[in-house]
This record gives C-alpha cells, structure tokens and sequence, in this order.
C-alpha cells in the first residue's frame, strides 16, 4: 500500500468535518450578524465581545495610571474577579494588537501564567501580579507604538477548495505560503466552527513550520488562554497566532528551509505517518543520554533520535523531559551578556528577558505540552521539531556552551552557608538581593539535594517573579520552569528550579511598573 504524505495524512483525516456554512451561535460570537453568509465578507466590522464589552472596553480606554485604582476598587467591591479583569484583559490585548505587537503579544503570553502565579500567593497579595500585567498591557495600549485596534470581525466563509478538500489545515497553510492572511483566517475560523480542538491542530500544521521561538511559543500560550477567556473566545485567541505565524512568512526563504524538508522525511523514513506514539518509560540513564544528545548534536541527529525513539515506542513524556533538560542547559551554562544592552534592565552577565536559555526553555516546554493536547501527528511532530529546536538554539546565536560548565560548580556549592530549610531559605533571599546568580543557583542545588520540599523556595522565587520587572518573559518562565519541575522525573527535576534561581538573580533590581502603587492600593508590603 503506497504510504500517505504527511499533508495527505492530514488531509483524509479531517475530510467530512467541516461544514460549508456556520450557525448563528458562532455567528454572534464572531461579531457578525445572523444575516451574513457563508459567501459573504465582514471588513471592517468591529469586533465585539457580547456581555464583556463595557469590561473591555475599560481596558483599552482607561490610561495606565488610572486603571490600577479602578481594579483595585472593582475587586474589593465585588463587582469583579482576578478572573474577570484578566479575561478582558486578554480580549482587549487581542483586539488592539492582534498578534502584531511585541510588547502586547509577550503580554498576552504572560496573562495565563500570571492567574495561575495568583492563585499561589495569600489572599490579600493575589491581586498583584495580576494588576503587574493589567498595568503593562494597558500602558502599550496607550503607547504611541500601538496604532489602535487592529483585529475586526473575521466571516467564517467558504474559502475555495475548503468545502471540497474539507482540509481547513491544507488551506491555511496554502493561504499562509502565498502570504493571504484573510482567507488563512477565514479557514481557521471555519475549523472552529468543529472544535477549538480542530482548529489548534489545524494551526499546528503551519506552526510546525517556522520554529522560531515566538512562532512556538505563542500558538501555545494562545490556546493556553483559552482556560481564561473560554473556548466561545476560541477564533479570537487562535487568530493572533495565526497573524503572527503569516507576519513571519518569507515564501521565498522559507520553501527551502532545511527542516521543512526534514520533518516529512523523517515521518517517511521511521514509518510514523499515522503512527500512534507508545507508552514505554526508560530508566534515568536514558533520559540523561538523550538530553545530552540533544544539547550536543546537531539539529538533525537530535530530530533523527526522537524520531527512532518513538518508532521504538518511547513514551512521549519521556522524550519531552529529556528536550526540557537540554535546554535547561543553556540557562545553567550561559556567561551571560558580554556587551553593554540599550535596555537597562539587561545589564553585563545578566541572563534574563530574551537569553538565548530563557527563549530555549520556553520553546521546548511548548513543543512538550502541545504534543499533549494535539492529535497524535502533531504531537510526533511538536517532539521531534522540539529537540531540533533545542539542539538549534545552542549554536544559532553564539557561544560555546559545549565546553562552558553548567552551574553551581563546586567551589560555589562549597560556599554555601545554610544546613536547613531557613537557613538556606534567607541565604537564597540574600543572594537574590546582591544579584549573586552563581549563589542563587548554589544553595538552591542544595535545597535540593537535601530532599527538603520545593514549595517554600518557590515562594521566594515567586515573591521576585511577581515584583521585578523581568523584562517581558519572567511570568512566562516562571511558568515553564515550574510545570517542567512536576513533569520531570525526581533525578533531574531540580535543574529547572536552579535556572529558575539563576533567572531571579539576574532580573532583580528593577520593579515592575506599577508594583509600589498596586501594593499601597492593597495596603501590603510591597
């Protein structure tokens, strides 16, 4: 039997699924009136979001510096929630920016990682890191870079060839190559019209291919936001990363990419095309071998190992781990900044914001958990496009991380103070302070080591993740480094907390916008 290609695949898959015209209910949720058509066009049509409209539109209207009184007040009258104002916040950040803004689309991607940073501190200091993200989303909606709304309504239209392929997946990536980003759109739109699910499968399709970090790490912070604004926002959320994904196209540069071509190959070579990924759990050593396979290979051998590994019938968490460690690598290796930054809060040696471990990392825990929410395709593609990736970022932009030692090395554990849990505890508060991130990554190594329980250093790590700035990125790393710790098994699971120190370290000394007065608003300590 002549094996299918991996568009084809696909392609039989979905055929049948999608309906050429959609109901009212989507209809409305999509800003359009019950009048419009399948064939019809909405241009232009403002987007709207039903019930959440005055709540929105309060986001986007409301001056920075005025916003955080009206939300503190808001939340202590009752009238809203963290949830509420963080659900508008999402919708305002995507109807002003649509996926086209740096500062708004990193905003976005910090929303649902700031809610659940909430729900780990007391009740009374909650609120701020949620304000934290309010503060900043609203300040580059007022910025002179933000040139108003720039998402309207998208019609679910027929697209041609969509009803009679019944691929929505195969036209948004035809629609994408030939730089069409309204019928891209409206093919997306149709699949929601089955299932947010179908929809995110279908966007992984032309996700899969560019890997560049913020290509990876936006489809999955977007279809993370769902648990936020819900799944009727589905269209609104998966839109923007689709804009994003079309922003990026070059036809002519991509069409000769290396691993567009190596993806199928593999999928062709190791027999995975319709392939369904085992559940076999290999002991530590093999998962230590393959994340230094990863880390010191090239791209290829390093996508060719996942993809034998699967075919052996590896189970996907395993490889995910072992891609989470590799890049993990990078964050503990890095010498930091060597040249002096425009930014100022990205001084000499510092390692946070857009390092090259903080993007690595990000990127490998997307791939990882949108194999988990994806069909069984896409999740053998996320895996081995998630250690190309990996084993990419270690070369492509400079340094020699293959001979630099991971942190702590000896002599910095040899300097540690502490021998129980406070101790160690203030000791790491301390170093934090004194932007020590070789000594933050030394005690908390021996925290560690000691078995003692990660949720009170965490706290400290979270107190500073909340208050500093962290340069766009510290809620999201924050997040990736926490979910990779409780999906990494006990050997190696504390590697993430120690860049997770590292990363604290280097970002501290500049507050976050808005911070001192959240806390004066609460009545807290800031």
């Amino acid at each position: 039997m002549k094996s299918l290609s991996r568009r084809a695949f696909h392609r039989s898959v979905g055929e049948g699924m999608l309906s050429a015209t959609v109901g009212a209910t989507l209809a409305h949720e999509l800003g359009l009136t019950t009048s419009a058509t399948a064939g019809e066009q909405v241009i232009n049509a403002k987007l709207t979001f039903g019930d959440l409209e005055p709540l929105v539109a309060l986001m986007e209207d409301t001056p920075a510096g005025k916003l955080l009184p009206v939300a503190v007040a808001k939340l202590k009258s009752g009238e809203e929630t963290l949830h509420s104002l963080m659900r508008a916040a999402a919708l305002a950040n995507a109807r002003s920016f649509g996926g086209r803004d740096y500062v708004g689309m990193h905003t976005l991607m910090a929303m649902k990682p700031a809610y659940l940073m909430a729900q780990q501190l007391p009740d009374d200091r909650a609120p701020l890191v949620v304000l934290k993200i309010l503060h900043r989303n609203t300040s580059q909606i007022h910025s002179e870079e933000c040139k108003g709304e720039v998402m309207h309504a998208i019609s679910p239209s027929v697209v041609p060839g969509v009803a009679a392929s019944g691929s929505s997946a195969e036209m948004i990536n035809q629609a994408i190559r030939s730089q069409n980003r309204q019928e891209a759109e409206q093919a997306l739109a149709l699949a929601v019209s089955v299932s947010p699910e179908q929809a995110f499968n279908d966007l992984l399709e032309t996700v899969e291919e560019d890997i560049q970090v913020h290509n990876v790490v936006f489809a999955h912070r977007a279809w993370e936001a769902l648990d936020l604004v819900g799944a009727e926002h589905a269209v609104t959320m998966l839109r923007q990363s689709l804009r994003y994904r079309a922003g990026i196209e070059n036809n002519k540069h991509m069409q000769s990419d290396p691993k567009r071509v190596l993806l199928p190959k593999l999928l062709e070579e190791f027999g995975l095309l319709g392939f369904t990924a085992g559940n076999r759990v290999p002991e530590d050593g093999w998962v230590k071998k393959m994340s230094e396979v990863i880390f010191s290979g090239t791209p290829e051998d390093s996508a060719r190992a996942v993809a034998a590994s699967l075919k052996e019938g590896i189970a996907p968490k395993s490889i995910g781990e072992a891609i989470s460690l590799a890049a993990n690598q990078l964050v503990l290796r890095d010498v930091g900044r060597v040249r002096e930054n425009p930014n100022p809060d990205k001084e000499l040696g510092s390692i946070h914001g857009d390092s090259i471990g903080v993007h690595a990392s990000d990127s490998a825990n997307a791939w990882r958990k949108m194999a988990e929410v994806s069909n069984q395709q896409n999740a053998i593609a996320c895996l081995i496009l998630g250690a190309y990736q990996a084993t990419r970022d270690r070369t492509q932009r400079g340094g020699d991380f293959l001979n630099w030692q991971p942190r702590p090395i000896a002599e910095q554990l040899a300097g540690v103070k502490g021998k129980d849990q406070k101790s160690l505890l203030d000791e790491l508060d301390g170093v934090i302070r004194e932007e020590n991130q070789d000594q933050a990554c030394a005690v908390t190594r021996k925290y560690g080591d000691l078995g003692l329980p990660e949720r009170p250093l965490l706290d400290v790590l979270l107190r500073y993740a909340i208050s500093e700035d962290g340069a766009l990125h510290g809620e999201k790393y924050y997040l990736t480094t926490t979910t990779d710790f409780a999906d990494t098994r006990a050997a190696f699971r504390w590697n993430h907390l120690v860049g997770l120190a590292r990363i604290t370290a280097s970002e501290y000394g500049l507050k976050a916008a808005g911070y001192g007065e959240s806390c004066g608003l609460l009545g807290v300590k800031a």
